[in-house]
């Protein structure tokens, strides 16, 4: 029965629909939450630093799409090859996002599941005038950022934009990054603290303090989001 639904989950035509839907709920969720930007003028702040490397916490994902508000906001999101990643990529790819496809960052070994490849790409799609949206945390561990987005930023030299987006209505599955599944209906939240900047030749020692900085700077976001929408968020594994 596993192998059944496993080979179900697999066919094209289900991830399609599965895709396809899951875009037009978030879609459905992103028109019927009214929204607060922390700051204010936050796109405004932005803009001028664009291309950007935009960094967020796995589990808090699914409406990042949506901070593309313009069509010269072009944009590209990291999305690994594991199965479920095909889902979120049919769906990014009908919210008008790109897509890389590769690991994460599995404490810098971009050797694995493509990340080498899509480590260069990312580089490549900066250069070309495209933000780069990428998890932070190191694979199944919530909430730890990884050294990838900093050696990232110090290859390319761009800048890192660490958010945090929040619903007011959601539900929270209990999985490793405590999912959060936003629904309709509610207020939301925006929130991006400040930027974080790596120099091209940044040693260990720096990459690791800035490594702790953009972890800090996620988690501070993402208080800051919670508590705006009236929902103090309590640590994944709190």
């Amino acid at each position: 029965m596993k192998k059944l639904i496993r080979n179900v989950l697999r066919s094209s035509w289900v991830q399609r629909a599965v895709g396809f839907l899951a875009a037009e709920w978030l879609r459905l969720v992103w028109l019927t939450n009214k929204f607060s930007f922390d700051p204010a003028n936050i796109y405004e702040r932005v803009e001028p630093q664009q291309p950007a490397i935009f960094a967020f916490w796995h589990g808090q994902h699914f409406l990042t799409p949506f901070i593309k508000t313009k069509d010269s906001h072009r944009a590209k999101v990291l999305i690994s090859r594991h199965r479920d990643g095909e889902f979120n990529a049919i769906a990014a790819e009908r919210l008008g996002i790109g897509t890389i496809r590769g690991s994460g960052d599995h404490g810098s070994a971009f050797h694995r599941k493509g990340g080498v490849g899509a480590f260069k790409e990312m580089v490549r799609a900066l250069a070309d005038g495209y933000n780069v949206a990428l998890t932070a945390d190191v694979p199944k561990r919530s909430r730890i950022a990884g050294l990838g987005i900093i050696m990232l930023a110090r290859e390319s030299g761009r800048p890192i934009m660490p958010f945090a987006m929040a619903t007011s209505r959601f539900i929270r599955l209990n999985n490793w990054d405590r999912t959060t599944i936003n629904l309709p209906f509610g207020r939301g939240a925006l929130v991006g603290i400040k930027e974080i900047n790596v120099s091209p030749d940044a040693d260990a020692a720096t990459m690791e303090r800035l490594r702790l900085d953009l972890e800090e700077t996620l988690n501070a976001a993402t208080r800051r989001a919670y508590a705006m929408i009236g929902r103090p968020e309590e640590h994944p594994h709190g």
